[in-house]
C-alpha cells in the first residue's frame, strides 16, 4: 500500500506507531510552517537622531518621521547625542525625549525609557496596536462623515441648479 510505519509517541510505554505516507505528512508539515513564516511579521528598528539645542522646526520635522514610522508598524530608537559641554546638561535631554514621548502617545508606547549611554540619551519606542486601531478606526469614520457631508453638499448644489433655470424661464 506504499504506507511507512511512523513512531509517533516514543515515550509512551509501549510506543505508539502510525500507520501513513511519511513523504505526504512531511510535506504538508513543510507547507505548514510556510505559511506560518509567512504570517510572522518582521519587526524593524529605525532610528532618528536628535541634539539638545534643536530648533523647534527640525524638531517637528524629525518627529513627524517618527509618528511615521510607528504608524508603519516598526519600531524607533530615539537617540540624542551630546557633544562637549552639552554633557553637562542632560535634563536638556531627558525633555527633548519626554517632548516626543508625549507626542506619540496616542499610538506608541515607550519600551525602553531614557537612558544615558556614554554621549547618547536612547529611548526606544513601539507601536502599540491597540491604540493605532482605535485610532484609525477614528480616522475611518472621520472620513465617511466628511465623504457624507461632500456628497450632501454635491446634491444640493444639483438641486439649486435645477431651480435656478427654471425662475429664469418666468421671468
Amino acid at each position: 500500500m506504499d504506507l511507512d510505519l511512523v513512531e509517533v509517541a516514543s515515550k509512551a510505554n509501549p510506543p505508539v506507531c502510525r500507520i501513513m505516507d511519511y513523504g505526504k505528512w512531511k510535506y504538508e508539515q513543510s507547507q505548514k510552517d510556510k505559511e506560518s513564516r509567512k504570517k510572522s511579521t518582521n519587526v524593524t528598528v529605525k532610528e532618528m537622531k536628535y541634539r539638545p539645542k534643536i530648533g523647534q522646526g527640525d524638531f517637528d520635522t524629525k518627529t513627524r518621521k517618527v509618528e511615521k514610522f510607528l504608524m508603519e508598524g516598526s519600531k524607533v530608537k530615539v537617540t540624542i547625542m551630546f557633544r562637549g559641554r552639552e554633557m553637562q546638561h542632560p535634563e536638556l535631554g531627558r525633555r527633548i525625549l519626554d517632548d516626543i514621548a508625549d507626542v506619540v502617545v496616542e499610538y506608541a508606547n515607550v519600551e525602553f525609557g531614557p537612558n544615558l549611554e556614554g554621549r547618547n540619551m536612547i529611548m526606544v519606542l513601539g507601536p502599540d496596536k491597540k491604540k493605532m486601531a482605535v485610532l484609525k478606526k477614528k480616522q475611518d469614520e472621520e472620513a465617511a462623515a466628511l465623504a457624507a457631508d461632500v456628497q450632501d453638499e454635491a446634491e444640493q448644489a444639483e438641486l439649486s441648479e435645477q431651480e435656478q433655470p427654471a425662475s429664469s424661464e418666468e421671468e
